[in-house]
């Protein structure tokens, strides 16, 4: 395998024109033939530049509205011939077939046509087929052959020639060959998933999975694991799409955790009131509603202070100068919020390794979509945990019903309960966590620890009881037996939301007659492993 490979001879076919003019100058510039196809020969011709039409290559022209232009051995053979096989020599010249040392080629943009919300036969016509085969087909040769799919390639492909007297190295015909056929595995991994949906096909046969790479990370949960940061090309607004205003970069479990904070306060909309979450290792140790920002901030604050020291605060609408203030004072790693005023991002300033990300608004946490999880040797998948419910939703199953206002810290205690992992028992007064259990191996224990969180809390605030006291409590998953439910009651909790379901409802329900608690059923449970 040789290692410089001269370039002569280049076919140009994009679909993205950016930056197609400077290439083909520059390429033109070094005496290199330019070969090219229908937009891209046009745009190339209008800039004075000299291209060779395919067709006049393959001795057909385009046909079927474009769908087949560059099918052809003309191309293929140009592409795939071993320049140091006597056979495919010989070949080349019985059949007048000329070497392509460098391909160009950008892909219909099919992710783009299925994100506007194009319909079937659009998003069909929006496949490439040529652009692939050939892109396969030089990578494959990249003994001989330079393979570009991405515009950001342009200079470094130019430097490139530059720096070897119009040739180029196989270690960076190499890279270029990765970078393609992981391009066109990307691709093709968009269609399968979009073609899925399209018919129903809920569990395909193979599933295909890809993303852009966005940044290295130092590291991953830990020091000993290398770690990076890969996009997946939604539209999804939260952490992937955050831009980041101020700060040290971000690491791995910034990333994670600030994904948690940034979907649990995406469940509140600005509309209904301001939001917050304060999240410390993927699990909320405050969130708050208020009629101010900093009103939620301090709410969500003074739910378990000492957890939140180092943590991630979330904002459901744009951050100000008071509720800046108030993060200031302690130690937060990252905030992420839809907006920053001026004022507030003078304050943070001062904050030279605080993470301020912004982002293009609020995650639509209703909107369908797929988790994922790798376990070994494979992958689980399911539907995103949208599950949404009102107070028409609710059943009311004691003989005591809950007020209006108890109605409303029992949704507020749900949506928290849902992002809390399991086993999660949350505690809700006024609009803001008292006392949040997670990821216990017993719901008994989970109530426990809200409620001692709470205890310890109110001693902090010197109130002269637990904020649990007259609160409402939100479990993930049904009472198995009724112990749970009296260790909420004990802490003090005089109405309960949870899912139902268990065998022993009807012991459940009749304990909580007994303590006087309200109590009412989802018929859903949000478990989050």
């Amino acid at each position: 395998m040789t290692n410089l490979a001269p370039v002569r001879r280049a076919l140009i076919s994009v679909s993205d024109k950016t930056g197609l003019t400077d290439l083909g100058r520059a390429l033109s510039d070094m005496g290199i033939e330019i070969l090219s196809t229908g937009g891209s020969a046009a745009a190339l011709r209008a800039a004075g530049l000299t291209v060779t039409d395919v067709a006049e290559v393959t001795g057909f022209p385009e046909m079927m509205d474009g769908r087949v232009k560059t099918l052809h051995p003309m191309v293929h053979g140009g592409l795939l011939a071993l320049r140091d096989n006597a056979m495919h020599l010989a070949a080349m010249e019985e059949h007048g077939i000329a070497p392509i040392d460098l391909l160009v080629v950008n892909l219909y943009p099919f992710e783009e046509t299925v994100a506007k919300g194009a319909d079937y036969d659009t998003c069909i016509e929006n496949i490439d087929i040529g652009g692939p085969a050939m892109i396969r087909a030089a990578a494959k040769n990249h003994a001989f052959v330079t393979t570009v799919v991405d515009v950001e390639d342009y200079a470094a492909v130019l430097a490139e020639l530059s720096a070897n007297n119009g040739h180029t190295t196989l270690a960076f015909r190499q890279k270029l060959a990765q970078i393609a056929y992981a391009r066109t595995g990307a691709y093709d991994a968009a269609v399968s998933t979009w073609m899925a949906a399209a018919i129903g096909e809920e569990t395909p046969r193979r599933r295909v999975f890809a993303g852009t790479f966005a940044q290295a990370l130092r590291y991953g949960e830990n020091a000993h694991q290398k770690a990076a940061f890969y996009t997946d090309g939604s539209d999804r607004p939260g952490v992937a799409l955050a831009r980041q205003l101020q700060g040290k970069e971000l690491s791995y479990n910034n990333i994670n955790d600030t994904d948690a904070a940034f979907e649990l306060v995406s469940e509140f909309l600005p509309s209904d009131s301001a939001a917050c979450a304060i999240i410390k290792h993927a699990n909320p140790c405050g969130v708050a509603t208020g009629t101010t920002l900093a009103e939620a901030y301090q709410k969500a604050f003074d739910c378990d202070r000492t957890s939140a020291f180092g943590g991630i605060v979330a904002l459901n609408s744009t951050l100000d100068k008071a509720t800046a203030q108030r993060i200031a004072e302690i130690f937060t790693e990252v905030v992420i919020a839809p907006g920053v005023d001026d004022d507030a991002r003078d304050v943070f300033a001062a904050k030279k390794n605080l993470r301020l990300l912004l982002t293009p608004g609020l995650a639509n946490t209703a909107a369908p979509g797929l988790a994922y999880r790798q376990v070994s040797g494979g992958m689980l998948v399911q539907d995103r945990d949208n599950g949404h419910l009102g107070m028409d939703d609710l059943k009311v199953v004691t003989k005591k019903a809950p007020t209006d206002a108890q109605m409303r810290d029992l949704l507020f205690a749900w949506k928290v309960a849902k992002h809390v992992k399991s086993n999660a028992i949350v505690y809700v007064k006024d609009g803001a966590t008292v006392g949040v259990g997670a990821g216990q191996m017993s719901r008994v224990d989970s109530a426990m620890i809200a409620a001692k969180k709470a205890e310890r809390m109110a001693d902090a605030l010197g109130l002269p009881q637990p904020l649990t006291i007259g609160s409402a409590v939100a479990s993930d998953a049904f009472f198995p037996f009724a112990d749970g439910l009296m260790e909420a009651a004990a802490a003090g909790a005089s109405c309960v939301i949870q899912p139902g379901g268990s065998m022993r409802d009807d012991e459940v329900i009749a304990a909580a007659d007994a303590a006087g608690l309200a109590m009412v059923f989802t018929g859903m449970r949000h478990f989050r492993h």
